[in-house]
């Protein structure tokens, strides 16, 4: 517990946006895709802070009170106070953050892949050594992430991410800007698909992603991990 307590915190982002494209049917964050990895982090004793694109109160989807985790964090006056004043993310200075972590639900491939926040903050935590995470939809912060080299962050990584046909499964594979999983191979990822709502999580290097919701736990158990090891 020592050891958690000397560690820089993890800076949650969420999305920003509330719309699926022209459907006009909302969607934000999903909410199991932060409460379950902040409860891993939280049970070891590592702090979070809360980001998203533009500060305050970002939109949340996925609201199931009947998830036992979401129930406790949403009832918890702590969390839903940091969740209704995050950080804008453009004003976060990378050095205070052992890592990223992007938050999945569909609004994130709509304003994380172009951020010059997202893009600024990501490559300086990832170069000073620290973790980037990211499940879901959360990976489309990586589609435009380059490094000091100009290389693509993702270029030859093995990672995971919300799969094409996950998405074709949910009726949205026309209404989002672009396919992630497709995207992230055109970017020089290695992507490691499981079969449709299996949790998978894959960690290679610093980089630690997650497929979908049901990997949520396990990318903040994988990242806790790391951490506490380091």
């Amino acid at each position: 517990m020592n050891q958690a307590k000397s560690l820089k915190p993890v800076l949650f982002v969420l999305t920003s946006h509330g719309v699926k494209g022209s459907t006009g049917e909302a969607t934000g964050f999903y909410l199991g895709e932060v409460t379950h990895p902040l409860a891993e982090l939280h049970e070891a004793g590592i702090k979070v802070e809360f980001a998203s694109i533009q500060g305050g109160e970002p939109p949340v989807d996925g609201l199931d009170l009947n998830d036992p985790v979401n129930a406790r964090y949403w009832q918890d006056d702590g969390f839903r106070n940091a969740i209704r004043n995050t950080l804008r993310l453009q004003d976060a200075d990378a050095s205070r953050y052992s890592a990223i972590f992007f938050a999945g639900g569909h609004g994130a491939v709509w304003d994380f892949p172009d951020s010059p926040a997202v893009q600024r903050v990501t490559r300086e935590i990832y170069e000073a050594g620290g973790l980037v995470g990211a499940v879901c939809h959360g990976p489309a912060a990586l589609v435009n992430v380059k490094l000091s080299t100009g290389q693509y962050l993702v270029a030859g990584k093995q990672l995971s991410a919300f799969t094409d046909e996950e998405e074709r499964a949910v009726g949205l594979e026309k209404v989002v800007p672009f396919l992630l999983a497709s995207t992230l191979v055109e970017r020089g990822a290695h992507h490691q698909p499981a079969p449709d709502w299996t949790a998978k999580v894959v960690v290679d290097g610093n980089l630690v992603t997650g497929q979908n919701p049901q990997s949520a736990a396990g990318v903040g158990a994988a990242m806790r991990d790391l951490l506490l090891a380091a």
